[in-house]
Parts: structure tokens; C-alpha cells; sequence
């Protein structure tokens, strides 16, 4: 679902030229979020698995990819109304009232933790569709979402975000076994019924040894590795919709500019980024490897940061985002 702040005359254009596309369908639900127009009767539609190709959005380019151990904390938002009963990225009929949410890049489905970082507050969440694309922001969470998260009234929130690696890992394989190319399950030749023959009644005081053609209790059936994947996936979608309340623990905001592997590059942007308020450089390392980000703030709320992340964007650094640390 493309939920971009730009002229319906633009969103248009984009839509009808790529509609033809099947992996940018995302920028043919724009069109149709901008028009209004019906979505297809839900029965015609279906959960399917979807990472999808790179993607361009107002200028920036996104690349979904499988990432089972996504942990990333900033800013939350929230989407409704405007939005209820068309059609999310993977082919699904977006429910205001239901647990889902959008993400740029993760796969669709997949299951999250999302914490409030502001209350202590968690939610199990399945993202089913693309989004936000509005800068600083890292999920949009439906109206159901944000209302158990605490979200709803204030609009924003300073969140963390966690895939739930197993349950993420059985919902992609049980879709991805579960599609129309499957071979049906062979159907078990038919057998006649067999007719016990008449039989001669045993001598006096003779033992019965048990009959060869005694019925026997039929064996359960053997559980296949499709059923299993099935029953790990629908075990995951139960704990959507789960809520539970945690610490709160003090949290700043703050954008980063970029990230280097050499500390004088990381320097030269402190530097021509001055202007713009607090600078500073932290070294972190990365599978062993030291790097440098650079970041500006603290700053004390998420519009304060989306206006100096517009200015840092505007300064050339595209890469730019909204952190919560």
C-alpha cells in the first residue's frame, strides 16, 4: 500500500506506467489508493510470500531481502481510515482493526516484535505491505496496532522493532510450499471389498490360533514435512495480536548521516554538517570490523528530528535516517 505525500497527478503518471509490472504493484495500489477505487472481493485474494525486486520511491531506492535477524529501533507510525479495505503489497485486503502493519523492506509476511519504547509496552505484529515512505519513519503500524501499542493518539512513537526469526522462517516456508505449481497428493488406488469366505467350524479342544485375516487397527497416517511446516505457521500466526508490558528505559533520538570504515571520512561530514547542531562520531564494531557512524542530536522529538534529517538529506547524504538509541 504506497502511502506517498506527493501531487495525484504525479502518483498517476508513475501507476498506470508500471501497472503492468507484477513487482510494482506497489506503485499500482498508489493508484488506486488516489482514485478510490474498489478492491476486488476478498475471496479473489490471497496471502502469498513476496520479498519483491529494488524499488524507487519519491528518489530513494529500497531493497526488500529476507532478513531474519532485522532489530532496528526509531519512529512508528500509524494508518487507518484512508487506507481500509484496499489492497496491501502481498495481495491481501488491509483491515484498520486488524494486528498488521507496513515495513520497506522485510518480507511479506513476516512476524515482528514491536516495543514502545516510550510506555515498555510490546506487540506481536505481522507486516503484510510496504511503507512508510515518509522520512524518519521505520513502521507504519495499522489503527488496531498503534490503538494496543498506545500509539494512536499521539501519531508517533519511539518503538523497536525485532523479526521473530522462527516464526517468520515457518510462515515464509509454509507460503512458499503452498502455491498453485504444487503437485496435487496422489490420490490412493481403489480397492475392492474382500469377502471372508465360509469356514469350518474348529474340533472340540482345539487351541484357535489367531486369524491371519483378523481386522487390525489402522496405523495413524504418517505426518508429512509439509504438515509440519503448516502447523509451525499457523502456531506463529497465533501470537499476533499478543501484548506484554516491559521496562521503560530512557531513549534518545537522533540522525544518523552515514557510516564509514575510515574515521577521516567520517570526520570530513562532522564537519560540514556543523551547522546543523550537535555532531559526534561513534565508533562501533561490525563482524570484528571497526566503523564510524555519524550522528546528530540528541534531539527531543520525532519533528525536530525530521526537520534536520530533511537538511542533512538536502546536504547530499540520501542515506540519511531517524535513529532511536
Amino acid at each position: 500500500m504506497m502511502r506517498i505525500r506527493s501531487s495525484l497527478a504525479v502518483s498517476l503518471s508513475c501507476g498506470l506506467l508500471l501497472w503492468a509490472c507484477a513487482e510494482t504493484n506497489l506503485v499500482g495500489h498508489m493508484v488506486k489508493s488516489a482514485t478510490s477505487e474498489s478492491p476486488p472481493p476478498s475471496s479473489t485474494l490471497g496471502s502469498v510470500y513476496k520479498i519483491g525486486k529494488p524499488y524507487q520511491v519519491g528518489g530513494v531506492w529500497y531493497y526488500p531481502r529476507e532478513d531474519f535477524e532485522y532489530d532496528e529501533s526509531g519512529i512508528a507510525s500509524w494508518y487507518g481510515p484512508d487506507f481500509h479495505g484496499k489492497l496491501t503489497a502481498n495481495g491481501e485486503t488491509f483491515d484498520q482493526n486488524t494486528v498488521t502493519a507496513a515495513h520497506k523492506t522485510l518480507p511479506l509476511p513476516s512476524i515482528v516484535r514491536v516495543t514502545n519504547l516510550e510506555n515498555g509496552r510490546s506487540l506481536v505484529v505481522r507486516i503484510n505491505d510496504r511503507g512508510p515512505f515518509v522520512n524518519g519513519r521505520i513502521i507504519d503500524l495499522s489503527r488496531k496496532s498503534a490503538q494496543l501499542l498506545g500509539i494512536e493518539t499521539k501519531g508517533t512513537a519511539r518503538v523497536r522493532v525485532q523479526v521473530m526469526t522462527e516464526e517468520s522462517r515457518a510462515l515464509a516456508s509454509s507460503l512458499k510450499q503452498d502455491n498453485p505449481g504444487r503437485e496435487p497428493p496422489v490420490a490412493a488406488a481403489p480397492r475392492e471389498a474382500v469377502v471372508a469366505s465360509e469356514s469350518l467350524a474348529p474340533p472340540p479342544g482345539a487351541k484357535l490360533a489367531p486369524s491371519k485375516n483378523a481386522p487390525q487397527a489402522p496405523k495413524p497416517p504418517a505426518i508429512t514435512n509439509d504438515q509440519r511446516v503448516d502447523a509451525a505457521a499457523k502456531e506463529a500466526e497465533k501470537q499476533v495480536g499478543q501484548v506484554s508490558q516491559g521496562k521503560i528505559y530512557p531513549t534518545n533520538i537522533y540522525v544518523q548521516a552515514g557510516t564509514f570504515a575510515k574515521k577521516d571520512n567520517a570526520q570530513r561530514l562532522q564537519a560540514s554538517l556543523a551547522s546543523l547542531g550537535q555532531v559526534q562520531i561513534q565508533q562501533f564494531f561490525q563482524k570484528g570490523q571497526a566503523l564510524f557512524r555519524v550522528r546528530v542530536g540528541p534531539m527531543s522529538t520525532p519533528e525536530d528530528a525530521d526537520k534536520v534529517l530533511d537538511r542533512v538529506i538536502a546536504a547530499g547524504q540520501q542515506d540519511a535516517r531517524v535513529v532511536v538509541d
